[in-house]
């Protein structure tokens, strides 16, 4: 499905870049902003879940539905507009080569038509979305589908890096791509350090830690030890001061050195107590402020004052 197939709104990342966000017109600090973060819409895993059949279970997913369906009503709502809307992963329940992928995949593609044209999405690759183990064919197919699997783009001023955190989870099938995602990373922190710019923020699936640099390893929800320190120390380096993930289900994070984790809920199934929601983050010249709304806090009362006053200062 093409852009103009999809109404206007995928504005698909291509070239290692999102089109919506020309860098010559976005790269020089604008004034203060906010996007939409939501993760793991994932439709199939709530009946999966219920069932105790993750692997093979999903074969339902009207709930996933509904709910995507009011985040991206609240979403429209918002008034100014957010900047752009971001999923960060795990789009769809059904791993590659399993059933209902494609009845999954038209289903969020018909309800993410209706995320107003003004608001570009950003879709960030999942394990569920390439696989746990991915290789050159799953990925190529999720960059047919949704646009590349890593990219960068600037808005404002502030550089944001989208990364497929799967390349550092398992890689064993397609250990060339992620040495091109490394080498690209390089060249995009450099530039970060080079540029000095407003900030830097990172958007990946999998959290480098759900609360301490030096947790044990989980060996799903989170990063490898080493591969976890590795990247937080060259995000630090560049001067990268968040990154933001999903795939955990529920709300957690913590702070490494200046480098802030934020791993946030989801708008699908829920493995802990949060709601289903999304996060609204406002970006200022001086800092990064986020907070998590519940979907039904989001439709019925929108972004709270306090945000909105950041945002309008100049």
């Amino acid at each position: 499905m093409s852009a103009a197939e999809a109404g206007g709104v995928f504005h698909r990342a291509r070239g290692r870049t999102l089109d919506a966000f020309p860098a010559e017109k976005e790269n020089e600090w604008k004034g203060p902003f906010y996007f939409i973060l939501g993760a793991d819409p994932q439709f199939g895993l709530m009946k999966a879940w219920s069932t105790g059949d993750c692997d093979n279970g999903g074969d339902e997913w009207e709930q996933e539905i509904r709910l995507t369906e009011q985040a991206v009503q609240a979403i429209n709502r918002l008034n100014p507009k957010p900047k752009f809307f971001v999923l960060c992963g795990d789009l769809i329940h059904a791993m590659p080569g399993k059933p209902w992928r494609t009845e999954q995949t038209e289903d969020l593609k018909r309800v993410l038509r209706t995320v107003d044209r003004a608001i570009p999405l950003v879709l960030v690759s999942g394990n569920h979305d390439i696989g746990n183990a991915p290789s050159a064919e799953t990925v190529e197919e999720f960059c047919q589908t949704w646009g590349d699997d890593y990219f960068s783009f600037w808005v404002g001023g502030v550089l944001f890096l989208v990364l497929n955190s799967q390349f550092y989870q398992n890689p064993s099938k397609c250990p060339s791509l992620k040495q091109a995602q490394d080498q690209w990373l390089d060249e995009q922190l450099s530039i970060a350090r080079q540029r000095h710019c407003q900030h830097a923020i990172v958007f990946q699936h999998i959290p480098l830690f759900l609360e301490s640099i030096d947790e044990d390893d989980d060996d799903y929800f989170n990063l490898s030890k080493p591969a976890r320190k590795k990247l937080a120390d060259k995000f630090i380096h560049a001067g990268v001061k968040v990154v933001f993930s999903g795939h955990y289900h529920r709300n957690a994070g913590g702070t490494y050195q200046n480098l802030d984790m934020v791993v946030s809920s989801a708008i699908g199934c829920q493995l802990g107590r949060d709601p289903h929601g999304l996060r609204v983050v406002v970006v200022t010249a001086e800092k990064i402020v986020h907070r998590y709304y519940s979907l039904d806090e989001l439709s019925e009362k929108g972004v709270e004052d306090d945000l909105m006053d950041l945002i309008k200062k100049k």
